[in-house]
């Protein structure tokens, strides 16, 4: 089993998207916010890339990632995982199954986002940033989970909530649970290519006798 983490597990994606929105407008780039939430999901450079005019100074880009973690970082220690987070992670692994944290989150915020979900004792493995050369939609990130697991694509089922989680599970190889936890809209999610789809983790839990989990 692999798990997205951010607006999967933890309730996230809206402050990444308001603080995504403020540091671009300290650097005084407009963007809507109903376009940066589309846009989480994607690694930061992607998502610059995306939102940003092509003739942007791109010298500037690592200061206004710099920029947009000082304004994440102070809700850190408020962050709280979804009801049914870890009892998700700990039903996964009472069935022998190997729970890997597949994140594109700094170290730093990694560590943030486990405390949030506190089931450290469900997790085999899990994957940060610095691990991937690129970052999501590409699939670098799946592809070290899965080596983090020992675990083969056809043997695996990934668990996130954009479609940028389902693009990168299509280049892995791997079949892709989605959740509504990230805004998203069902129908989008099963168009990109997501086999079910629920509301949170709690209904995932609740289903996961029926589930392609358990299939």
């Amino acid at each position: 089993m692999l798990f997205d983490v951010d607006g999967t597990l933890v309730d996230t994606n809206y402050l990444h998207a308001v603080t995504w929105w403020e540091a671009f407008r300290q650097y005084g780039h407009h963007v809507p916010m109903a376009c940066i939430h589309r846009a989480i999901g994607m690694g930061s450079d992607k998502l610059i890339d995306h939102l940003l005019p092509a003739d942007r100074d791109r010298g500037l880009d690592d200061e206004l990632q710099s920029a947009r973690t000082a304004l994440y970082a102070p809700y850190w220690p408020r962050l709280r995982a979804f009801d049914g987070a870890a009892d998700l992670l700990r039903a996964c692994a009472h069935r022998g199954l190997r729970v890997v944290l597949a994140s594109s989150a700094s170290e730093r915020e990694m560590r943030a986002l486990r405390a949030a979900i506190d089931a450290e004792d469900a997790v085999t493995a899990a994957t940060c940033a610095s691990d991937a050369q690129e970052s999501k939609p590409a699939p670098d990130i799946l592809e070290i989970a899965l080596e983090r697991g020992e675990i083969a694509p056809d043997a695996a089922v990934f668990v996130g909530d954009t479609v940028w989680d389902v693009h990168a599970c299509k280049k892995a190889g791997l079949s892709c649970i989605a959740l509504l936890t990230g805004g998203i809209g069902a129908a989008e999610l099963r168009e990109a290519g997501a086999v079910e789809v629920y509301e949170d983790p709690t209904e995932l839990l609740q289903s996961l006798h029926d589930s392609l989990i358990t299939r």
